[in-house]
């Protein structure tokens, strides 16, 4: 019976493969996916990459039509960069639970406490947000963001974490928000101190939005194109990972002859994994849900991004 589940599955889903493919034709549409997107969802996109590289990608494509298999920030990040295009977002229940940590008010009172200070927003935060700040960045390119600011003060949102890792490499005085991911903030040092015991050979790799007590422990410290790249690179065949487990996929694509541990069972992001097969078919089909940002704001956002794609990744 389990066979025959499995079969029709994949019936369904090579169904489901053809009619994007026809559609994505017919659109003049882009599919891009986050690496923590479910397996057929990376196995079916245009351009797989973590948030440098969508961005990246999303401000230079020619396509009339992009479908942003991730969460809504990334789609308005998309549509700021774009906004004459179509961006589409399969599921719209696809939030951030960290982006929604800061909110305008919050950060202009922020502000207003630190005249002399520069702003400077992890992508993971709304447009709303992006247009109070003066430059965005993301985990593979937040180190030289930093560096790039001439300000002594920096005001950083919203991800405590990340921001703890940061501020280690520089003497710039940081105000840090008390934001943070919920996936990666659930792993402890007892989680990795176990698994490193069990696996004395292994290498703890790990993204900087863990706790800072975690990251600690890491082997390598890096974005999720970081950590893909150190383990492709590496002469190490074991490793425990500390990001989310979508990223396993990749993982095992590029390295089929090493081994993989993650962390916890724990490192799902709910909201990553909302989106498959069917609503990719189906929002290329109604041409909706449609992710809009408002002229004004994403005026001003823009103007963040486009200082942060100027701003080299640090891999």
């Amino acid at each position: 019976m389990e066979a025959l589940a499995l079969a029709k599955k994949e019936q369904r889903n090579q169904e489901l493969r053809e009619k994007i493919m026809r559609l994505k034709k017919e659109r003049n549409a882009i599919i891009l996916a986050h690496y923590y997107q479910r397996p057929e969802i990376q196995e079916i996109a245009d351009f797989l990459g973590d948030s440098f590289g969508l961005a990246q990608k999303a401000a230079t494509t020619d396509a009339d039509v992009i479908v942003f298999c991730g969460v809504h920030f990334m789609g308005e990040s998309a549509k700021i960069l774009n906004m004459e295009k179509v961006v589409l977002i399969p599921d719209e229940r696809a939030g951030c639970p960290m982006a929604d940590m800061v909110n305008v008010n919050g950060l202009r009172k922020l502000k207003a406490q630190h005249p002399n200070a520069k702003v400077v927003a992890y992508i993971n935060t709304s447009a709303d947000v992006k247009a109070e700040t003066d430059i965005c960045c993301t985990s593979s390119n937040a180190r030289n963001v930093i560096q790039s600011i001439d300000a002594e003060e920096i005001i950083w949102v919203p991800d405590k974490n990340l921001g703890h890792w940061v501020s280690q490499f520089t003497d710039k005085k940081m105000i840090i928000w008390e934001g943070y991911c919920n996936t990666h903030d659930q792993l402890t040092v007892e989680d990795v101190l176990k698994l490193k015991e069990e696996h004395p050979d292994a290498q703890f790799v790990v993204h900087p939005e863990c706790r800072p007590e975690v990251v600690a422990l890491g082997d390598f410290v890096g974005s999720t194109t970081g950590i893909l790249k150190y383990c492709r690179e590496t002469n190490h065949k074991k490793f425990i990972v500390g990001t989310e487990d979508g990223v396993g996929y990749k993982l095992r694509l590029d390295s089929p002859d090493k081994e993989f541990i993650f962390a916890s069972k724990y490192l799902v992001c709910p909201n990553m994994k909302v989106n498959n097969l069917k609503k990719i078919a189906d929002c290329l089909e109604t041409m909706q849900p449609q992710i809009h940002v408002p002229e004004e704001i994403a005026e001003k956002a823009r103007l963040s991004l486009e200082r942060m794609l100027a701003v080299e990744a640090v891999q």
